[in-house]
């Protein structure tokens, strides 16, 4: 892999950092990339991004599709860059919280700024993303554990993971049928299973483990899967400050 400084970047990763001008020779009343990306961000909060097409955000816009090709090449590319754009600027950290609480702010932001924008969530991992956005919001996450003993590269697996729990947990809220939650789940399972086959999903349902009126599902199951993430996060910080880390890393050499 080539990693000197003049490796070529990729096209849309120029244009979302500002890296490369676009639209000199465009029609007489100018358009900015960003007013193209926000109108093809309107366009998907409207309609998905299954929906969205060059012809369509031309038409919102009011130019023809061959003026938007002078500032975008292809749908591909608009497609990375609204997907940088939308997610927005990350929350503002106070410095002086301990870095657990910071982190789970800095991921109930991320969810609620996906959550915002469901069609994101339809968009396919290319690869990781490089935009500005998304690397406000990593730096963010790192300044997070920036007090803690964790070696650097850890500290990126810890954002990195948290970041992939959120948007795995988005993912699967966005895709679940409310008729089928809490009250409406504990209606239909007691005429589905067999206490005999099924002692333990039994058990729940005596237990009233889906009919809580007062839980709040979404909100209650995404803080516990967090919870336990970062319960088992906090336990590595522990060992580092201890020493006990630095011990095993060492017993093994």
């Amino acid at each position: 892999m080539d990693t000197t400084e003049d490796s070529a970047l990729p096209r849309f990763v120029e244009l979302a950092w500002g890296l490369n001008e676009v639209g000199r020779r465009g029609p007489k009343r100018g358009l900015t990339l960003a007013e193209i990306l926000d109108a093809a961000i309107e366009l998907a909060d409207e309609d998905g991004v299954a929906a969205l097409s060059m012809a369509r955000v031309a038409k919102r816009l009011g130019f023809t599709t061959m003026s938007l090709y002078r500032y975008v090449e292809s749908k591909d590319e608009l497609l990375e860059l609204i997907a940088d754009r939308v997610i927005g600027t990350p929350p503002e950290i106070p410095s002086d919280l301990p870095w657990r609480t910071g982190l789970e702010v800095w991921a109930r932001a991320e969810y609620d700024a996906l959550m915002r924008h469901r069609w994101w969530l339809r968009l396919p991992i290319s690869g990781a993303p490089l935009g500005p956005n998304n690397m406000a919001w990593l730096e963010t996450a790192l300044g997070c554990l920036a007090p803690t003993p964790l070696p650097e590269a850890l500290k990126v697996q810890v954002a990195l993971n948290v970041s992939v729990h959120v948007i795995g947990r988005a993912r699967f809220t966005a895709d679940l049928v409310v008729d089928a939650e809490s009250d409406n789940y504990a209606a239909i399972l007691p005429r589905l299973i067999d206490p005999v086959r099924f002692p333990a999903l039994t058990a729940a349902l005596a237990g009233d483990a889906f009919a809580a009126d007062d839980v709040d599902w979404e909100d209650a199951d995404f803080r516990f899967a967090l919870g336990l993430l970062l319960d088992g996060v906090e336990r590595i910080v522990s060992c580092y400050e201890s020493g006990s880390a630095a011990e095993d890393a060492g017993s093994d050499n």
